[in-house]
């Protein structure tokens, strides 16, 4: 206190008391005498204790009871101003702390005179509270004297004093405790440990309580005792209290000093003993009075509740309760249940009102809320007394709802839950403007027509009560309408608040306490001292949470019940948007914390009526009504027998329609409505789900089925990346959406995708909780989606696809379920869900494999995979929509992440190739371009172990038949892979031997066998082998156009990359690869459809040589077959030193023959030249380098004379100087070795088997015929007998007569086939022209190089000329025979029509013309040699001739008989001398009668001379016979004696007849004399007298011949007569025929000739009988003397004149003829 220490202070304050005294003193002078005394002695002391001491107030505080002593007095003399300056005098001295404790109570006694005489009762008042304030000297006795006098001030009847004293007593009370807080502080170091009290110890035990606890012990127990009207024990003097003000006193002392009761237990023993049991006693009519019941059974009535008290005890409790919980547990339940009941609706409005609001104030204190939880409902036998707070609050608001009550309340309770019963009813309220408008104008509830305003009661958070303050009412207040709900609600508001934020900071402090200390203990492993006490601490915490926990736990179970029941009824109660807010925010922190605390059923009870509110009423959403049903059964929990029912939601509450929509069901009924509730509702969800996704579990499900029913009824569908956005009216008329609603839908949908962005901060166990949550709403989407094609919800799925792409950093832990979800959307029937499924999926796909993970995909192959294999997953799907999504996502993954997809190549690649065949155009081209994309850029970049993969697609894609062109772009596709191949051929072997020697190693590790195809081909040849076996698929496509094309792509790359293969590899190339081929070519081309195919598409016109599904296989075994040739002669220095070339050989040597005997032209000529080609192989040099570049002296390439394949068909050979000597002339240092000469040669008799094998069978004529009938082609059959020259030079060593013979029959039935008369124009020229077929010629050819190498060849061969000699002369016989095939008709080709198919048979005549002068040259070589002899070539050579000679005019060519008889001279000219020489060995005798025969149908032919000869033909023939019988004359008759006689008589009647009978009969009178043949005539006759008088007869035969002649000669003149006389005769006076007349003139000449020459003769030359036959004719001559031709008669008359020489007389005895 300096500021009374001071120097300056002390001073004033003497100069004040001496003023004062003086005052006095100058007062009393008159009346009171004794006073002034008093007074001036004061003054004096004053003085004197100022002078004498240094310590002035010290001194003044000793005297004080001097010092106040006049002042005392003054006051005594009741003198109104004397006592008011006493007074302040008084107060003066106390403010300055100089009063003593003597002093004080002679001061306090004054002022209980005072008091008792009322005079200066405020100044009383005053002085007594400056008295006690300033210090403490007052105490014990005095103490209470003072306060009672402040009592009984407070009793008067004056209202300021009474109000003045009511506030000093309070002041005063105050005072007396803070004194005793103040001792309490200054002992409290001293005294270090409390003494402690016994527990039995009296209440009035005071003794060990120092002064001030004394004082203030007793004040209280006073205080008790007067509220409970008693005496008082220490207040002595007390006249009247009143209980109002007793009961506020007590509750002031136990609000301000609460520490006071719980440091000292008398001060606690007071509470229990006293206040306690006061307050339940004052409670008693609160609780017995019943309102609406009368009278009670008791006969004593009931005493009404009096506001003041129960107000005042209500706040008694509520100090109590809140301070001294600790203290008073047992007591504190007590008033907890009281303060329950006085909710009760049979309680006064006004009690239930104040009771409300006491609740409050404990609803505000979370931790007192703790502590009843865990003092009550965590104990066994306790009373739930948290729950049944909550839980009255519950009632106590459904209460009110219901109207006043009649009955009990339990049944009330019912009437409210039940429609039915009760009255429901109210009246329409004033606050509402008309249910029409649905729109309050005061906020409020409304339920069921009871209408509750809202009033704002007080500020959230604190409890500003209105009524527990109204302490001057005495009467009980009206309580406004809607007070007691307010404040009931804002219990319920702050409960939850209060709860909640408590709990969750409790719980946020146990998590982070949890994470340092692991993370310390984690951190220091040093010492193990620290680590074990480091382990206790967090063993402490772990302990301390558990406790914790459960009591969490205790109170969300204890309370939810009942906060859930009425928050649901307000909410569905509400009107007011505020109000709404504040119950969903309480209903949603409610579900955050049971999340958080893993109270399921409560969580989801919370979200359950969250979501209720956002539907529509009566909404049937099974997930509300199923998942609940179970933990609230029948909707109402029993609560310790109490019965909390769970109002079902009012369907009129009166709110805003906001938008109305469709129900989202399989068959929608009528329309359904939001509010602007619902909304709301939507929104709390939203942003539970959006704030505390991470607890909501399972019940995931709930929020989002919910979610997606609104989204449904707004209308809202899913955009790109599953965003919702409000939808085209699609929906029809159904949805209908208010301007309001549509400014908030973005916003909704915003929050909506802010929701599933926020699931990338929730941990892994919540992400999967909402992604099976997700899933399982698909499903019931897809369930519902079944069987019709309504617009199904998308909901789902969109969100998946959103969850999905906001967690891409942790993919793997939910791609599975996701990925695998979409899948099943992906199968669904209705197209839109499916499509939306497969988008979901696909953009997942995209976005995961650009999403930059860590470690990248390049580090981390397995996400990769599995991110990819859910696109290799929809492969299995049908759906073509959703394989044309997934090819536009390899698209698109291709252009963007092409080169990075390393291991996911074989995935992306099996895509492509799992499209079928039967999926449409579309999706194969989509797929295609993908595939063009890969071979064009990607290439490089893959692995080389998936190049094998992409041939096996480019393969499948070529084989599917939607659309040629693709298919021939594949086949391009895989040419471009093969050079691919080849260019990086090093590079990609390897890589692959790389891997196989991985691969081979893990099989062995396994334990199993490698298994891949081709094995075991290196790697890098499987991989080109893989490649020609897919080009081989090809070509046997159904479509001639992919056939050709692959068959060239085959060849070609076999061709041109070939070499890179390994030796070995070659075997499967020939064997599995081309030989394959040929087996399937073959066997497709002979079952081929021969139908005719109609032009395709209308615009494409088909040639007539590919019009038949035959005819186009017919073209791919060409090419085939020519391929497969082609690669056997360029590869065949690779190929040989193959074990199994002959086998290979053989089977190719098969295939050709299978070919040429094709029923087909096209083909079968093609394999001949296949032939061809192969067979122009030689053999190659052993040499150490390939040759691919040899040295220039390895040639061994057959050099070809013209083109294979030219038009005419020209003859190719191998030209016939050998390989071989070209060799040998350019180095004779080394000569080449050529290679296994048997095997060679066995290959070259393996090739003419097959080649005897087509010609014999091809050549075959069949054995019926008819249109269809196959005959094969002049240009097959040419090549066919042209392959033979080169095929023999290989084999003419071995080639023998059976192959001759062989030979034989295929070049003769080879001729024989006809051609059919629409090619005859283009084989022969024209008819006139005498030119040969190729094929003849070719066959000339064959048999001539034939017998040039006999010619050359040794001994043994020499044997083959006459089989050469038969061959062609049944050539010959052609040109008057043509060869018949078979039993077919053939036309002359004169009457063949071009345009029938009639068969032609060819002009042979000059082919057997030529084949006649071989003979010839051939005979004239070879006429000695042995065989020739033997075989009696020459009587076959004029056998031959006889036909033609014979038929001469009638020879279908002129020519023929021409040539006949010029080839017959020669050969006679040669092979006459061979005959004679051979006379003796009667080789020859068989020749000559078929000579005379020969000459004799020749020169005297049958067949007559065409009309149209001329006479120059005429005489030009004749010349021809003359020829003939010159030779007769040369060179058979002059060496008759080698000759047989049959034979020269045979000549010998021929000369006869020729020299007589000579002319022809057709010719006119005109031209008789030219027509004779008498050159003929002439020459016979001179030639038969030249042999018949030949004078020196050498030899019998000759004679004879002569004699022969001339009886042959003389018969015919004899008949010649004897036909004319006859003839004459009959003619009468007609001329005879000119011929006749000719003739007979002409023997007439004859006979005289005749008779000259024997004349001439010698007679012994002449034979007797001869002249007897001379002389006969005489008779004769002279008959004809009657002729009338003057030229016979001088004829005759020539011919009788020699007659003279034999008129002689007759001799006798001579016989004539006789020699």
């Amino acid at each position: 206190m300096s500021g009374t220490n001071s120097p300056e202070a002390v001073k004033k304050l003497l100069e004040n008391m001496q003023s004062d005294l003086r005052a006095l003193s100058l007062e009393c002078k008159k009346k009171f005498p004794p006073v002034k005394e008093a007074a001036e002695s004061g003054i004096i002391k004053v003085k004197t204790i100022a002078a004498r001491n240094t310590e002035i107030l010290a001194a003044l505080k000793d005297n004080s009871s001097e010092v106040v002593q006049p002042f005392l007095m003054g006051c005594g003399t009741k003198e109104p101003k004397i006592t008011q300056l006493c007074l302040a005098a008084i107060q003066r001295l106390m403010s300055h702390e100089v009063v003593s404790e003597t002093a004080a109570g002679n001061i306090i006694n004054m002022l209980w005179q005072l008091m008792e005489n009322s005079l200066e009762e405020l100044k009383l008042l005053q002085t007594v509270l400056v008295l006690l304030t300033t210090n403490t000297v007052v105490h014990d006795e005095a103490l209470s004297k003072a306060i009672v006098l402040c009592f009984r001030l407070h009793f008067t009847k004056d209202n300021i004093t009474n109000n003045t004293a009511a506030a000093t007593v309070r002041q005063v009370v105050t005072v007396v405790f803070e004194r005793m807080v103040a001792e309490d502080e200054r002992h409290r170091d001293i005294i270090e440990q409390p003494v402690l009290v016994q527990g039995n110890s009296n209440r009035r035990s005071v003794s060990t309580l120092k002064p001030c606890a004394k004082d203030a012990y007793m004040l209280f127990q006073d205080l008790c005792q007067l509220v409970n009207a008693d005496a008082p024990y220490w207040l002595v003097g007390m006249t009247e209290m009143t209980r109002t003000f007793g009961l506020e006193l007590l509750e002031s002392v136990l609000n301000d000093f609460p520490q006071v009761f719980l440091q000292h237990q008398e001060f606690s023993f007071l509470l229990k003993e006293r206040v306690c049991p006061l307050v339940i006693k004052l409670f008693s009519p609160n609780i017995k009075f019943r309102q609406g019941s009368s009278t009670s059974s008791s006969p004593a009535p009931v005493e009404k509740p009096y506001f003041p008290i129960c107000m005042r005890l209500l706040r008694v409790v509520s100090v109590l309760i809140k301070q001294f919980y600790s203290l008073l547990v047992t007591e504190c339940e007590i008033f907890l249940s009281l303060l329950v009941k006085f909710l009760d609706a049979d309680k006064p409005q006004w009690l239930r009102a104040v009771a409300v609001e006491s609740i409050h104030r404990l609803c505000v204190q979370p931790q007192l809320l703790r502590s009843f939880c865990q003092s009550y409902d965590m104990k066994q036998h306790s009373t739930k007394v948290f729950r049944d707070i909550v839980n009255a609050l519950g009632s106590f608001i459904q209460s009110l709802f219901l109207v006043p009550p009649t009955g009990n309340p339990a049944t009330t309770n019912q009437a409210g839950n039940n429609n039915s019963a009760g009255p429901v009813s109210a009246p329409a309220n004033s606050g509402m403007l008309g249910i029409g408008g649905g729109v309050t104008l005061l906020p409020a509830f409304e339920y069921r027509g009871t209408w509750i305003p809202i009033l704002t009661v007080t500020v959230q958070g604190s409890a500003k009560a209105t009524y527990l303050e109204m302490l001057d009412k005495v009467e009980p207040p009206t309580i406004p309408e809607g007070y007691a709900m307010s404040v009931a609600f804002h219990c319920l508001l702050d409960l939850v608040r209060g709860i909640t934020t408590m709990i969750e900071g409790e719980l946020g402090e146990v998590e982070t306490e949890c994470l340092t200390t692991t993370t310390e203990a984690v951190s220091s492993p040093t010492q193990s001292s620290s680590e074990q006490q480091e382990f206790q601490s967090t063993s402490d915490q772990m302990d301390k949470e558990i406790v914790s926990r459960a009591v969490w736990e205790e109170m969300v179970n204890a309370c939810w019940c009942g906060l859930l029941a009425a928050l649901s009824l307000l909410l569905d109660a509400s009107t007011d948007e505020a109000a709404t807010e504040n119950i969903l925010k309480a209903e949603l922190t409610m579900a955050a914390l049971c999340g958080r605390l893993g109270l399921v059923t409560s969580r989801d009870a919370f979200i359950t009526a969250m979501c209720k509110g956002s539907l529509p009423p009566h909404y049937a959403l099974t997930v509300l009504n199923t998942t609940t049903a179970a933990t609230l059964s029948n909707k109402s929990y029993s609560i310790q027998g109490q019965n909390v029912m769970m109002i079902s939601p009012s369907s009129e509450s009166h709110q805003q329609v906001v938008a109305v929509g469709q129900p989202l069901a399989v068959q929608p009924q009528g329309t359904v409505m939001l509010t602007s509730k619902n909304i709301q509702c939507m929104r709390t969800l939203l942003n539970l789900a959006h704030c505390h996704g991470a607890v909501l579990g399972t019940s995931w499900q709930l929020v989002l089925a919910t979610l997606q029913h609104l989204v449904w009824i707004l209308g809202l569908k899913p955009s790109s990346g599953g965003a919702l956005k409000p939808g085209r009216a699609v929906e029809g008329p159904s949805t209908v959406l208010t301007t309001a609603v549509m400014t908030d839908l973005p916003v909704i949908s915003n929050i909506l995708s802010r929701l599933f962005e926020s699931s990338q901060y929730l941990d892994d166990v919540s992400l999967h909780h909402l992604i099976n949550a997700l899933c399982s709403l698909s499903l019931e989407a897809m369930d519902m989606a079944y069987g019709n094609n309504k617009e199904p919800s998308l909901f789902a799925v969109a969100k998946l696809l959103e969850t999905g792409l906001v967690n891409m950093h942790r993919i793997e832990i939910l791609w599975r379920p996701l990925t695998g979800h979409l899948l099943e959307v992906c199968q669904h029937p209705n197209s839109r869900m499916r499509e939306w499924g497969a988008e979901a999926l696909t953009s997942l796909i995209k976005a995961g494999l650009t999403f930059n993970h860590d470690p990248p995909l390049s580090q981390n192959q397995r996400l990769q995979l599995l991110l990819l294999n859910p696109l290799k997953e929809m492969s299995s799907i049908n759906h073509p929509d959703i394989r044309l999504k997934q090819l536009e996502c390899v698209l698109q993954i291709l252009q963007s992440q092409g080169d990075s997809l390393g291991p996911g190549w074989p995935l992306v690649l099996g895509v492509m190739g799992a499209i079928r065949n039967d999926q449409g155009e579309s999706l194969i081209r989509t797929a295609f371009q993908c595939l063009q994309l890969v071979v064009t850029d990607f290439l490089p970049t893959m692995p080389c172990t998936c190049l094998q993969i992409v041939v096996d697609v480019a393969g499948s894609f070529g084989l599917h038949n939607q659309e040629l062109n693709i298919s021939l772009t594949s086949i391009g596709l895989l040419w471009n892979i093969s050079d691919y191949f080849f260019q990086r051929g090093e590079t990609i072997e390897k890589e692959l031997n790389k891997e196989e020697a991985a691969q081979q190693k893990q099989a062995e590790e396994k334990g199993v066998v490698l298994n891949r195809p081709f094995h075991p081909a290196p790697p890098f040849d499987c991989l080109w082998l893989c490649l020609y076996a897919k080009l081989g698929e090809l070509c046997v496509d159904p479509r001639p156009a992919v056939r050709k094309s692959a068959g060239q792509t085959l060849f070609s790359t076999i061709g041109a990359h070939g070499t890179l293969l390994q030796h070995s590899t070659w075997h499967t190339v020939i064997w599995k690869v081309l030989f394959h081929l040929l087996d399937r070519v073959r066997e497709s081309s002979t079952t081929a459809d021969k139908e005719k195919i109609e032009s395709g598409g209308g615009n494409i016109l088909i040639h007539h040589s590919r019009d038949t599904a035959e005819k186009q296989w017919a073209e791919t075994w060409v090419l085939t077959l020519a391929g497969v040739a082609r690669i056997f002669n360029t590869r065949r220095y690779l190929l040989q030193p193959l074990g199994d070339f002959s086998r290979a050989w053989d089977v190719l040597l098969d295939h050709i023959q299978s070919a040429a005997l094709s029923k087909n032209n096209e083909v079968s000529l093609a394999a001949l030249k296949s032939f061809q080609e192969i067979l122009q192989i030689v053999s190659p040099v052993r040499d150490s380098d390939k040759p691919e570049t040899p040295p220039a002296v390895n040639v061994p390439v057959p050099v070809l004379i013209g083109s294979i394949s030219g038009p005419g068909l020209n003859r190719p050979f191998v030209r016939t100087d050998s390989i071989g000597e070209r060799l040998g002339r350019y180095s004779s240092s080394e000569p080449p070795i050529v290679t296994d000469e048997l095997e060679d040669l066995n290959l070259w008799w393996a090739a003419w088997n097959t080649w005897y094998r087509i010609g014999s069978e091809s050549t075959k004529p069949p054995v019926t015929f008819d249109k269809l009938t196959f005959i094969p082609s002049q240009p097959f059959l040419t090549a066919l007998i042209q392959i033979f020259p080169a095929l023999y030079q290989h084999i003419k060593t071995g080639f023998n007569m059976d192959d001759l013979q062989k030979l034989g029959v295929i070049l003769h039935s080879a001729v024989s086939v006809p051609i059919s008369s629409d090619a005859s124009p283009f084989i022969l020229p024209s008819y006139t022209e005498a030119v040969l077929t190729s094929l003849q010629e070719a066959v000339l050819t064959a048999l001539d190089v034939l017998q040039k190498a006999i010619c050359i060849g040794p001994e043994n061969m020499q044997i083959m000329y006459p089989a050469i000699f038969d061959q062609l002369l049944a050539f010959v016989e052609f040109s008057c025979k043509p060869p018949q095939y078979g039993q077919l008709e053939t036309k002359h080709i004169a009457n063949a029509k071009y345009n029938q198919a009639e068969w032609v048979a060819l002009n042979y005549v000059p082919f057997a013309e030529r084949s006649l002068e071989v003979v010839v040259d051939l005979y004239q070589k070879t006429a000695c040699h042995k065989a020739v002899v033997n075989e009696k070539v020459l009587q076959n050579i004029i056998k031959t001739l006889r036909v033609p000679l014979s038929l001469k005019y009638s020879c279908p060519s002129e020519s023929t008989w021409k040539l006949a008889v010029s080839s017959l001279l020669k050969v006679l000219s040669i092979g006459l001398p061979v005959a004679r020489q051979h006379a003796s060995s009667g080789k020859f005798d068989s020749m000559w009668p078929e000579l005379a025969n020969t000459f004799e149908d020749f020169l005297f032919t049958k067949s007559i001379p065409p009309d149209n000869l001329s006479i120059q033909e005429f005489q030009r023939n004749e010349s021809i016979d003359v020829e003939v019988v010159q030779l007769i004359s040369t060179e058979i008759l002059p060496y008759a004696n080698f000759i047989p006689k049959e034979f020269v008589g045979q000549i010998m009647t021929m000369l006869n007849k020729g020299s007589i009978h000579s002319q022809s009969s057709s010719f006119t009178e005109a031209e008789i004399d030219i027509r004779l043949r008498e050159e003929f005539s002439k020459m016979c006759f001179e030639t038969l007298l030249q042999f018949s008088f030949s004078n020196k007869v050498t030899t019998p035969q000759e004679g004879y011949i002569s004699r022969m002649a001339l009886s042959v000669l003389l018969k015919r003149s004899q008949d010649v007569l004897h036909r004319y006389i006859e003839d004459e005769r009959l003619s009468g006076k007609c001329p005879l025929p000119r011929q006749q007349v000719t003739e007979i003139i002409f023997v007439l000449k004859a006979v005289s000739t005749l008779i000259d020459s024997l004349k001439k003769t010698q007679p012994e030359n002449v034979d007797g009988n001869t002249w007897a036959q001379v002389i006969a004719l005489y008779p004769t001559l002279v008959e004809c003397i009657t002729c009338s031709s003057s030229e016979v008669c001088s004829a005759l008359k020539e011919a009788l004149v020699p007659f003279k020489d034999f008129m002689q007389p007759p001799a006798s005895k001579v016989q004539n003829g006789e020699s």
